[in-house]
Order: C-alpha cells, then sequence, then structure tokens
C-alpha cells in the first residue's frame, strides 16, 4: 500500500494505544506512520520528544544542580550541628532534630511526587521546588532558635523531597534510550558526589565563617538553577488528572514517620521501650495497608507492580545495600576522626573528599560502559571492588595513618563509582514508559529510607558492643596500683580502642552486604544497550 495513502496516526493515537494490541486488516496491512513534520505548539510533548535526539545534555546538566543541592543538603548540616547547638543551647537530643526533623518529612513527601509531577508538569513542579528550598534554606539561615530552626528544616524537606524523584524521571524522559548510561552517568555525580564533600565544604563554612553559611549557600546555587530551567529545560505536557490517592499517601506517610523514628530514637530511647515498639507496630501495619490499597485502587499514589519486574527489583535491593554503605563510611569515618582523634572538622572533611574525586572521575566512565556492556558485569565487579574497601575499614584504629585511611575508601569509592549508576539505570531502563514515574519515585524512597534505617540500625550495633567492650576491657585495668593521672590516660586509650573496635564491626557487616549484593547483580542484563524498550518507548508526556 502507498504511503500516500495511509491513514495518519497521531502522536496521542500512538501514547495512548497497547502496542499491537489489535491486528489490522489485510488491506489495511502495517501502514507506514509518518510524525507530523511541524509539530502543534500547543502539544508540549511533541517539542520536548523532538528534542530528545540531540538536545538532552544542558538541560541534564541543569537537573544535576537540583539533584546536588537536595543531597549535599543531607550531609552538610551534619558538621553544623555542634556550632548550632553552642549557639542555641540545648540538648543533644533536642539538637539532632534539626536532621531528624528533615529525613521525616523528606521521605513522607517523596511518595507524592509522581502524582505532583503528572499532575502539574514535571518541569513546572521542579522550578517552584528548586525556589521553594532556595527560600526555605534562606529562612533556615536566619533562624532565631532552635524551634525554629527545626520547623524551617521541616518546610525545607518538603521540596528537598520532591526534587530527586523529579529529577530522575524528567532524566529518562530526556534522554534517548541509546544514551542513557552516559546521561545516568554524568547524573549520579550529584547523588553520590555530593554527601561526599559536603564534610569538607561544611567543616570550613563553619570553622572560617559561620554556621549559618551552610544554609545560605543554596540561595545562589537556588537562583541559579531556577533561571537555567526556565531557559533551557523543555515543557512536559501534564498527563490525563487523575484522582490523588489520599488513603495511601495517609499510610505510606504514617509507615515512614513511624518506622524512621523508631530506628532514630532507638538508642536513646531504648530499644524494647513501648514508644520504639510501638511506633514499629504501627509503622508495620501501616505499610501492610498501603500495599493492599495500592493493589486495589483505580489510581495508586505509587504503582507497585513494578516489583513484578524482576530486573527493578533486584537493582533496588543492590542500591539500598549500597546507600546504607555510603552513608556509614561518610558518617562513621568523620566521626571516629573527630571524636577518637581529635581532629577538626575540616581536616575530617578533607580526608573524606578524595573518594569523592574518584568516584567523580568512575561515575560518566562506567555510564558509557553500561551503554557498551550492559549493567551485570560492572555492577558485579564494581560491587566485588567495593567490598574488598569496605574489608580494608575494618583496620581503623588509632595507629593507622591518614594516607591508609585515605586509600581505604577511595578503594571503596572505586567500586561504587562503577556500580551505582548501572545498578539503578539497568533496574529503572527494564521498565515500560507508564511506570518510569512510580520506578522513580520507589527508588529515591528506597535510598532514603534505607540509608536511614540502615544507618540507625549500625549505630544500635554499635552502641551495644560499646557498653559490652568498654566493661569487659575496664574490668582489665589494674587502677589500684596506678596514679590518678594514669588511670585517666588508660582509661581513654581504652575509650578510643573500643570505638574502633565497634566501628570495624560495622565495616565487617557492610562489606558482607555489600558481597551479598554483589552475587545478586549477576541477574541483571548484560550486553550491549538495546535502544530499545524500556522508558524509551514513552518518555514524554
Amino acid at each position: 500500500m502507498s504511503t500516500d495513502t495511509a491513514p495518519r496516526v497521531s502522536a496521542v493515537d500512538l501514547e495512548d494505544a497497547p502496542v499491537a494490541s489489535k491486528a489490522l486488516p489485510a488491506d489495511r496491512a502495517t501502514p507506514t506512520v509518518q510524525r507530523p513534520a511541524s509539530p502543534p505548539a500547543p502539544r508540549e510533548v511533541d517539542q520536548a520528544t523532538s528534542e530528545r535526539s540531540d538536545k538532552w545534555l544542558v538541560p541534564l546538566l541543569v537537573l544535576v544542580v537540583g539533584m546536588f543541592m537536595s543531597v549535599l543538603d543531607t550531609s552538610i548540616v551534619n558538621v553544623a550541628i555542634s556550632a548550632i547547638q553552642t549557639d542555641f543551647g540545648g540538648s543533644t537530643a533536642d539538637v539532632a532534630w534539626i536532621s531528624t526533623a528533615y529525613s521525616l518529612v523528606l521521605g513522607v513527601v517523596v511518595p507524592a511526587s509522581a502524582w505532583l509531577g503528572d499532575r502539574l508538569g514535571m518541569s513546572r513542579v521542579y522550578v517552584v521546588s528548586l525556589a521553594a528550598f532556595a527560600v526555605s534554606s534562606a529562612l533556615c539561615g536566619l533562624a532565631w532558635n532552635l524551634d525554629s530552626l527545626i520547623a524551617f528544616r521541616v518546610v525545607q524537606a518538603i521540596p528537598g523531597g520532591l526534587l530527586p524523584a523529579l529529577c530522575l524521571t524528567m532524566v529518562y524522559r530526556l534522554v534517548p534510550p541509546a544514551k542513557i548510561g552516559a546521561a545516568m552517568g554524568i547524573y549520579g555525580l550529584g547523588i553520590i558526589v555530593a554527601p561526599a564533600i559536603g564534610p569538607a565544604l561544611g567543616g570550613y563554612l563553619v570553622e572560617y565563617v559561620s554556621w549559618r553559611l551552610v544554609f545560605y549557600i543554596n540561595i545562589p546555587v537556588g537562583i541559579l538553577g531556577v533561571v537555567a530551567a526556565v531557559i533551557w529545560l523543555p515543557k512536559f505536557a501534564q498527563a490525563q488528572t487523575r484522582r490523588f490517592d489520599f488513603a495511601g499517601f495517609l499510610t505510606i506517610a504514617t509507615a515512614l514517620v513511624c518506622l524512621l523514628l523508631a530506628f532514630s530514637e532507638g538508642p536513646s530511647w531504648g530499644w524494647t521501650g513501648y514508644r520504639v515498639l510501638g511506633l514499629i507496630a504501627l509503622g508495620a501495619l501501616s505499610l501492610a495497608a498501603f500495599v493492599v490499597i495500592e493493589l486495589e485502587v483505580e489510581y495508586p499514589l505509587l504503582n507497585l507492580r513494578v516489583f513484578r519486574n524482576r530486573l527493578y527489583s533486584t537493582s533496588l535491593i543492590a542500591m539500598s545495600v549500597m546507600m546504607t554503605g555510603l552513608f556509614a563510611t561518610l558518617f562513621y569515618i568523620p566521626l571516629f576522626l573527630q571524636e577518637g582523634l581529635g581532629y577538626p572538622a575540616l581536616t575530617a572533611g578533607l580526608l573524606v573528599l578524595p573518594q569523592a574525586l574518584v568516584m567523580g572521575v568512575c561515575m560518566p566512565i562506567a555510564g558509557r560502559l553500561y551503554d557498551k556492556i550492559g549493567p551485570r558485569y560492572l555492577a558485579f565487579f564494581g560491587l566485588l571492588i567495593a567490598a574488598a574497601g569496605t574489608f580494608l575499614l575494618t583496620g581503623i584504629s588509632p595507629d593507622m595513618t591518614r594516607s591508609e585511611l585515605v586509600w581505604w575508601m577511595c578503594v571503596r569509592a572505586l567500586g561504587t563509582g562503577l556500580a551505582m549508576m548501572p545498578i539503578m539505570t539497568g533496574g529503572l531502563s527494564s521498565l515500560p514508559g507508564f511506570l518510569t514515574t512510580s520506578g522513580s519515585a520507589i527508588n529515591t524512597v528506597s535510598q532514603r529510607v534505607s540509608a536511614a534505617l540502615g544507618l540507625a540500625a549500625l549505630t544500635a550495633v554499635v552502641t551495644n558492643q560499646q557498653g559490652g567492650l568498654m566493661s569487659a576491657r575496664s574490668a582489665l585495668v589494674p587502677a589500684g596500683s596506678m596514679p590518678p593521672g594514669e588511670v585517666m590516660a588508660v582509661y581513654r586509650q581504652t575509650q578510643l580502642d573500643v570505638l574502633a573496635a565497634s566501628y570495624s564491626n560495622v565495616f565487617l557487616v557492610t562489606g558482607i552486604l555489600t558481597l551479598i549484593a554483589a552475587v545478586l547483580c549477576l541477574g541483571l542484563r548484560s550486553g550491549g544497550n538495546p535502544h530499545a524498550g524500556g522508558p524509551g518507548a514513552a518518555m514524554m508526556e
């Protein structure tokens, strides 16, 4: 049949119609479909689709800015906690709510990002979130007491929770499937490098300027990001209007708040106390109710059918293990250097910085290799290297040299940089286009929650071990036959040895989990980028 008489099929028809759902009559077999040469202006989707082929790099860099700013804030603020406590007073438990409140709200907001992006348009929500994050950061810097700072951190967490999931979804809707590996290698810099440079940057600002600069630094970055997004970010059309899943949002929000709060406060409240056990029970029940609701409701908040995809589920487990290991390193190493060895915050941050440089070099390389060989072997060998580096960190002690510590962390960073983006990309690329938004949101939730819960669980192990080891080793000190000054010196050395031993066990557990994740990654796809399927089939709204 001549293409001149072939029926015209619109972009909307192609988007909404299931693939090969009906056979065409014999006299209309396999018509040639041509897109209009000049897409109609109202259809933003067509314009964005035409730009996907070769104009994705600049919009991708715009998204990296938003992702980088959101993730950086999770680590840079931790360095300022001590200085904030000095200015505002309050107990250690009270000051900890600066981070705890942010994490709780962050986890609650992420599931709603999928609906907001589809309902209002991805680009629009991204720009508003970026501007709101800058404004709320300014409010945090202007805080006049601890209560006001915690309140402003809650406000800041709302756009901070929306940005990561929005950015990840838009990457998959901007970039052609053939280039997704290289693009994710660039995009991943915001996920991994930002928390790694946070301690060094925060340490410098706190030590030489003011802790308020930790928040003010987001203002110029946010303004530049908004301007760049307005100029270079394509306009994504709004999806078909659907009802907001209030029941699903309420249950998942309750589950995340209860579980995150229980694991965050477990060490101080007591793991067997009624508050912690009650929160865990309520969180588990709410999570079960959420699953039931999402499988039955017509318009789910998050489409849990993504878990039927084995590749996606495998990547999610591996990513959760990697995020736990990454944040354990970024938390315990600076803590040991500052509390154990007495290093200032800036020095501790600078010692952590080289691993960020290693990851920053490896991730774009891993992205290009992904397009050629697929995720399986990059993820497997990357996690093996990361596990080796983690096992090296079990040698942490008061006698280690700085060069040894930096070397161990760089080995781990090499493996993490090679594995992380192939794992995430391999999972998300295996999903059909209409599940990309839910897959991105679930991926972001799992990263945040696994890092928080994993760190809390490891901290509980550290606390319990330190108590037992300290009691056992203190009993061996012959205090009665030693001068008081010498007793204090021995006691201090014993404390330091116990601290190192407990952290060593943390890295042992993390290394074993990383090995298990490496084995799981053998189930990921191998071979070059197929250039078809996955989110590429329905990138744009």
